[in-house]
């Protein structure tokens, strides 16, 4: 090796690693990026403490980088192909839609659609100026909760989740974002421990179905299985969700659901739900809106 290399040299080398693992290992991508270039630049500049929005291929930007920081840095990436824990459990950081969150191993990597529709306002016409309490139920790291807080400034947000270790990360970002006057955690199985009614109800559940599961890349199995596994149809927590669901919602409230994969599941699950299916960059058919009378309904012909 020589004594220093460009930084853009140093993150094609990088990416050549991962995308060699990739091929060969199976190394999976999915946590904050989607390919091994990407990957490589976050884990480079992280590493070298430079800023994420670098740009590394403007020649200015294009620094020299000095033998021991090239060293720690392919640490860094032996580590990643090595242990397959996700970059964002090794740099303890991950971003929703610009907004960076703490992350660490007791809760999953922070990735939901639910962010996509928060931020863009696209359920802005189901919410009013009565919109005041919002439910962030299986808060995981408090990023959802944490985005509504931000895009609707006058609500107050609770922060529901099964796990206590889970719920101490999430203050982890409640105190980082300083909204610790708006939002706060509860730790609930559903809706057990529950009390306020809500006019709106997020919810990105465990809801990956048991075969999938079995075929989870290893970056998958290093998070927490209960948030990601929702039993043989994926569908055991939304089932039970829907039935309490309406006793803690206002009259005009709705309740946003991620269900990623499994629309073919839910939709035998719940024939007669009447659901409006909100776009994202992964399809129509990932996120869903319910108002409280669709779950009433649904839950009268069940």
């Amino acid at each position: 090796m020589t004594s220093r290399q460009r930084l853009r040299a140093l993150i094609t080398d990088c990416a050549a690693q991962l995308e060699s693992a990739h091929v060969h290992a199976g190394l999976s991508f999915g946590h904050g990026t989607t390919n091994a270039q990407d990957e490589a630049a976050w884990l480079v500049l992280w590493q070298l403490g430079l800023p994420l929005d670098t740009d590394f291929t403007d020649n200015e930007q294009d620094a020299w980088v000095e033998v021991s920081k090239i060293t720690q840095v392919h640490q860094l990436i032996t580590q990643r192909i090595e242990t397959r824990k996700p970059a964002a459990y090794l740099t303890q950081e991950a971003w929703l839609q610009g907004v960076s969150f703490y992350v660490d191993e007791r809760v999953i990597v922070p990735r939901s659609l639910i962010a996509e529709v928060l931020v863009s306002g696209s359920i802005d016409p189901w919410l009013s100026t009565h919109t005041e309490w919002v439910l962030d139920m299986c808060t995981g790291n408090g990023s959802l909760g944490i985005l509504a807080a931000l895009a609707y400034p006058e609500v107050q947000v609770i922060g529901s989740d099964i796990s206590t270790e889970a719920l101490k990360v999430a203050e982890i970002n409640i105190d980082r974002h300083g909204l610790q006057m708006r939002m706060k955690v509860v730790q609930s199985d559903g809706f057990k421990n529950i009390q306020n009614k809500f006019d709106l109800i997020l919810c990105n559940p465990p809801y990956v179905n048991s075969q999938s599961m079995a075929i989870l890349p290893k970056e998958y199995v290093r998070e927490p299985a209960l948030a990601l596994d929702g039993g043989p149809d994926g569908m055991r927590f939304i089932s039970q969700l829907l039935i309490d669901a309406p006793n803690y919602m206002q009259e005009d409230a709705v309740l946003v659901l991620e269900i990623g994969n499994e629309r073919d599941f839910f939709e035998a699950a719940f024939p007669q739900l009447d659901v409006v299916w909100l776009s994202t960059s992964a399809g129509d058919d990932q996120v869903l809106l319910l108002t409280r009378q669709a779950i009433i309904l649904n839950n009268h012909h069940t």
